[in-house]
């Protein structure tokens, strides 16, 4: 499975982006998605995470209420809708697949990875 992440940006504090995700080579509505970032000097972390039947998605305490995870099993895409952007929510954005079903909030667990979006939020 290939993963091709798009969309980041520069935006000003209190603004919104919307990250895609789209997979090719693999059957896209098997795997979980999840949404991690990683900010320089700090470990890659968790941010959403929707399963594969996109009926139900978890988010990190940091951005619940703020980020939107959706996906559209027939685009084969998964998207972060980002509001209200925060100064700390600076960082490289990352899309992963995972082949168990609820997907996981570890990084280690998944099994395929996009490239990497960079969203910078600035004041």
């Amino acid at each position: 499975v290939q993963l091709q992440a798009y969309g980041g940006g520069s935006v000003q504090a209190g603004g919104s982006l919307r990250l895609s995700c789209t997979a090719s080579g693999g059957t896209f509505s098997s795997y979980a998605m999840g949404w991690f970032r990683q900010a320089p000097g700090k470990e890659r972390e968790f941010v959403a995470k929707i399963i594969a039947s996109g009926g139900t998605s978890y988010y990190a305490d940091s951005v619940k209420g703020r980020f939107t995870i959706s996906r559209d099993n027939a685009k084969n895409t998964v998207y972060l809708q980002m509001n209200s952007l925060k100064l700390e929510d600076t960082a490289v954005y990352y899309c992963a697949a995972d082949k168990y079903y609820f997907g996981s909030y570890s990084p280690n667990e998944y099994d395929y990875w996009g490239q990497g979006t960079l969203v910078t939020v600035s004041s």
